[in-house]
């Protein structure tokens, strides 16, 4: 708060509120034999919730229709070190849209947190979303210690798992990175025709395949020979367009965990859960625009080092890597690329409040 500057009582009523009402306090009415009611003292959650604003209300335009034709779904993570991200990027998502209404989002928790999901709503209250549980069992003992501790948390292998945890009658659906900004209208996404493919997302020929697997692996003509009779490309899973019903009449979760055991083993990758999906499934998925995943804004995966755009049209900003924006704003050494993501940030910290 400046100083010289008058306060108001209101605005101490404000800042009393967001202190008693924060999202990660619970307050408890106590009741005792001899002396009634009282208010107990604040017990605060596990979880640190910053506060956010809330969001404008989005509206379908005139060319939608009803929000139940037409639907999109869209999974994320939903996780207290990437809310802020997962904020950022429904919001853009919803911004950029022509039919907002239409979306619904699962959302995929390794805990039902309430503070997370009670912030959800108070940012989105016209959003409609699900929230699953992820049981981190499914992976225990097949997650392999990687380059980087955020790549070895149970949640980020639940892209694996998706079709198995969202309902039934769900066949299509695009998975994204908590990290990414869409600047575009996904919808056209959403409409690629992935023909006989599983899944489809940006891809990358012009990288070094061999980088993503050891020596171990390459020098192994068993293992090698995964890939014979395929053009191996990368892809980033931070944005892929799923066939639901391909992915689960195929199989293709026990295919993945089938790489997962094999890593256990003979180490054959340094990465969390890339390399499974790209031993199963490198060189046949259906290939889409690079502007739908313009990655690589969080740096490399050691250092974060900054990194510029890559030329060309863009519909999506990915900060994949160990730079995050919102953590780079907040340390004042932020890179270019960060202040895109500024605007969509809904993070309100109590120094802006009083500013106010």
């Amino acid at each position: 708060m400046a100083l010289g500057r008058p306060t108001s009582p209101f605005r101490l009523l404000g800042l009393l509120a967001i202190l008693l009402f924060h999202p990660t306090a619970t307050n408890t009415i106590t009741t005792t034999p001899t002396t009634g009611v009282r208010l107990s003292i604040i017990h605060k959650s596990s979880l640190d919730v910053p506060v956010f604003r809330e969001a404008p209300a989005f509206r379908n335009g005139d060319s939608c229709g009803s929000p139940q034709t037409g639907i999109i779904h869209v999974a994320m993570t939903l996780d207290g070190n990437y809310l802020r991200g997962t904020m950022a990027a429904i919001l853009s998502i919803l911004q950029h849209s022509t039919c907002p209404e239409n979306f619904v989002f699962h959302l995929l928790c390794a805990r039902l947190e309430p503070e997370l999901i009670s912030s959800l709503k108070l940012a989105f209250p016209y959003l409609n979303f699900k929230t699953y549980r992820f049981d981190s069992s499914r992976v225990r003992g097949k997650i392999s210690k990687s380059i980087r501790q955020a790549l070895d948390q149970p949640l980020n292998y639940a892209r694996i798992y998706l079709a198995h945890i969202i309902p039934p009658d769900v066949n299509r659906i695009i998975y994204l990175d908590s990290d990414i900004i869409v600047v575009d209208d996904i919808a056209k996404l959403w409409e690629v025709e992935l023909g006989d493919k599983v899944l489809a997302a940006p891809q990358y020929c012009h990288a070094n395949f061999t980088n993503y697997f050891t020596k171990a692996f390459w020098t192994d003509p068993s293992l090698a020979g995964t890939f014979e009779g395929r053009n191996p490309c990368y892809f980033n899973t931070g944005v892929m367009v799923i066939d639901v019903d391909v992915w689960r009449e195929g199989g293709y979760t026990q295919k993945l965990e089938y790489w997962m055991e094999v890593q256990k083993h003979k180490r054959i990758y340094h990465l969390g859960s890339l390399p499974p999906f790209l031993l199963v499934l490198a060189g046949n998925i259906k290939a889409v625009d690079h502007r739908w995943n313009q990655h690589g804004l969080g740096g490399d995966n050691i250092e974060g080092k900054c990194r510029n755009l890559h030329p060309g049209p863009i519909s999506l900003l990915h900060w994949s890597g160990k730079g995050k924006p919102w953590l780079r704003l907040d340390s004042r050494k932020p890179c270019n690329v960060d202040h895109l993501w500024a605007p969509y940030d809904l993070y309100r910290s109590l120094t802006l409040y009083f500013e106010e």
